[in-house]
């Protein structure tokens, strides 16, 4: 059963840095391409940054370039979102998923970035 766990988010000032966690289990982690995606209320979700198998590679979305990074740790199923200097813009849902053929989406981790 693929599970995914998001976790790390919260209620955050702007300018102000969250690191957001993603637990997977159920399938093979490490030979697939992940990303961490954004659904703000009353808008699609978004593709906010992606990374290739071994984290050799990364892309982001323009409007967090910069400002948020993306890691794996392969040993341990995980994969991270740091997220600095942020803004009101970035209060979404923050969800992982594999980039290409998703799993059953997990129930994502709020965060709320106040002016």
């Amino acid at each position: 059963q693929v599970q995914l766990v998001e976790s790390g988010g919260g209620l955050v000032q702007s300018g102000g840095s969250l690191r957001l966690s993603c637990a997977a289990s159920g399938f093979s982690f490490s030979s697939r391409v992940m990303a961490w995606y954004r659904q703000a209320p009353g808008k699609e979700r978004e593709l906010v940054a992606d990374i290739t198998t071994s984290g050799g590679s990364t892309t982001y979305a323009d409007s967090v370039k910069g400002r948020f990074t993306i890691s794996r740790d392969n040993g341990r199923n995980t994969m991270y979102l740091q997220m600095n200097s942020l803004n009101p813009e970035d209060t979404a849902v923050y969800y992982c998923n594999a980039r290409l053929l998703q799993f059953t989406w997990g129930q994502g981790t709020q965060v709320t970035v106040t002016f």
